[in-house]
């Protein structure tokens, strides 16, 4: 097995990366405030992360790839599907929290699920285990960081100069929504490090995770928006919003797909935390672009920014607590732990986990219906883009602009850095 010490470096990469792009995703959820409901636009969004996640990994690895995954470890289907269930009510939640507390305050509050990834890593996965003590002060006083950051924003949301229109229930809701979606994106990455220890595709993961996904966001909006007749009148009302709605689930896709990355070649106690300054992205989206915080006192304004730079400094600190050689020996047992338990080929496993394309596992050649799938999804959101208005909500569209070129210099920069070293395995 290739030292992951040597991939450290393309984990790190991965988890900015996957910041960049998860804080751009939430950024149409802003929609709520133009009054779609929370259901609504958390089913729109997830429709787009379907069509993304069925189209981003066919064009990188192709169907073949897909198939023999899922032939080689049929256990993870299981998995996968419960883990696009726990993310389809973490991300109902958030939109809730948005629009009770704003996206600026939301983030950081939700971002709290690196903190019960880094539980479930070191419990079941042997994460730190065998770590110097200053390993473990790294990571340990990362996470009192993201503590101590989110009481700030908590604090600055329930005293802050804008007496809010949603009131203090209203304040409290949101807060309880971003938290209760962090314990179940917490929990969620259980079954991400289950399977890239066994040696999975992260494209192959992510593909049956939304199925998962799309059909708990479904079922939930189906029982709270009146049935089928009444969730399909309001997506008919709501279809000139389903375009930005689709283009957020699409980003979303390219932030988890770094995310993966990360959580498989850091470890999830690390590459998780990396991936939550997302929170700087959000702030960056929700005060430049969304005009969030004009309405604070500057005692809460001061409040947002600093519990903000604390939370990103701790989640800093754990992701660049590089594993040791006495804790990649750790995480060698959970995979031999796996191997057996599954009847899995340790040799093929640990060339995955080391990111080496195992013979077999290319894109090999590409059938007609792979170009059918992508054309498929250029169709519909070219359809739901004719159909498009301008969202009724100010923005500042100069601010918008930065930050969506800075998106895209991450993402160039993190593909080429992943094809490089792994060529996507």
């Amino acid at each position: 097995m290739r030292a992951p010490r040597s991939l450290h470096g393309v984990g790190v990469i991965s988890g900015l990366a996957a910041g960049a792009w998860l804080g751009a995703a939430e950024a149409p959820t802003k929609l709520v405030a133009a009054g779609l409901s929370p259901f609504l636009v958390s089913l729109g969004m997830v429709a787009g992360v379907f069509v993304a996640r069925w189209t981003v990994p066919v064009a990188l690895r192709g169907t073949h790839s897909l198939a023999r995954d899922l032939k080689a470890r049929p256990h993870l289907i299981a998995w996968a599907i419960l883990a696009g269930m726990l993310w389809a009510v973490a991300n109902t939640l958030t939109v809730f929290a948005i629009r009770d507390v704003g996206l600026s305050i939301a983030f950081p509050l939700w971002n709290t699920n690196s903190l019960i990834g880094l539980f479930w890593g070191w419990l079941l996965f042997n994460e730190l285990r065998g770590s110097a003590p200053r390993d473990w002060a790294k990571v340990l006083g990362g996470a009192a960081a993201i503590v101590v950051g989110a009481c700030l924003l908590a604090y600055a949301t329930q005293h802050s100069g804008d007496a809010g229109a949603v009131g203090e229930g209203g304040r409290t809701r949101g807060i309880l929504a971003a938290l209760g979606a962090g314990v179940m994106w917490g929990t969620m990455y259980i079954p991400y490090r289950k399977a890239y220890i066994s040696g999975m595709n992260p494209l192959s993961f992510v593909t049956v995770f939304t199925v998962g996904e799309l059909g708990t966001t479904l079922a939930l909006a189906l029982i709270y928006r009146g049935g089928p007749g009444g969730l399909r009148a309001e997506l008919a009302g709501a279809l000139p919003s389903l375009f930005w709605l689709f283009l957020g689930g699409f980003c979303w896709v390219l932030g988890d797909l770094f995310q993966q990355y990360a959580a498989k070649y850091i470890g999830i106690g690390r590459g998780i935390p990396l991936s939550n300054t997302n929170q700087l992205w959000g702030l960056a989206w929700g005060a430049l672009v969304f005009g969030e915080l004009a309405g604070l006192s500057t005692d809460a304004r001061l409040l947002v920014v600093g519990g903000s730079l604390v939370m990103i400094a701790g989640a800093v600190a754990i992701g660049l607590a590089e594993a040791p050689a006495s804790e990649r020996a750790s995480w060698r047992l959970a995979m031999e732990r796996e191997c057996r338990r599954y009847n899995l080929d340790p040799d093929e496993v640990a060339a995955a986990v080391a990111g080496e394309e195992t013979p077999g596992a290319g894109p090999g050649r590409r059938p007609w219906w792979e170009f059918l799938i992508v054309a498929g999804a250029i169709g519909i959101f070219a359809w739901l883009g004719l159909h498009a208005s301008a969202p009724a909500i100010a923005m500042d569209l100069r601010w918008m602009a930065v930050l969506a070129a800075l998106s895209l210099v991450f993402l160039a920069v993190g593909g080429t850095v992943l094809w490089r070293r792994t060529r996507f395995s």
